[in-house]
């Protein structure tokens, strides 16, 4: 088992939603599974293979943020540490490639949000950067080849 790093407010968000994924949508997909047996034959009844297919996604989804919750280390938003890169971290870099500086904010992978700067530990860059302080030269290793950072700031 692996453990998943949270914040809080990540962990309250993944509560909340797996308690509507309980409570809510399971409802939703048992009447939609009954409406589908009222068309009669099963055996050609698409709409109740339909309803029954969204309920294994529904359950595995359900089953994967169990697993997570029980499984899971808060981490502080805040970084332990401003001298050195840990999840929690966001930090300033500065792409030699591009001549662009980028901010990344690293968390677990369950909260991750590249598309706002949310990067997981577990990332070929995120997990190039924990450990790592500022004035450092970071190189990652990504499947479209090797990118180079260098810390500017770490908050």
């Amino acid at each position: 088992m692996s453990v998943h790093y949270l914040t809080l407010e990540g962990k309250k968000q993944l509560e909340e939603k797996l308690e509507y994924y309980k409570l809510v949508r399971r409802k939703e997909i048992t009447n939609k599974i009954s409406t589908a047996r009222e068309f009669g034959d099963l055996s050609e009844n698409s709409e109740y293979d339909s309803a029954k297919e969204e309920q294994a996604l529904l359950e595995r989804e359900i089953s994967e943020m169990e697993d997570i919750l029980l499984n899971c280390e808060i981490v502080s938003s805040a970084p332990v540490s401003k001298n050195e890169i840990s999840i929690g971290s966001t930090v300033t870099l500065y792409d030699e490639e591009f001549d662009e500086e980028v901010t990344y904010k690293i968390l677990g992978s369950t909260e991750s949000d590249p598309a706002h700067g949310i990067i997981s530990n577990l990332s070929p860059v995120g997990s190039a950067l924990i450990g790592h302080k500022k004035g450092d030269v970071v190189s990652a290793k990504l499947p479209t080849g090797e990118i180079k950072y260098k810390v500017l700031k770490i908050n």
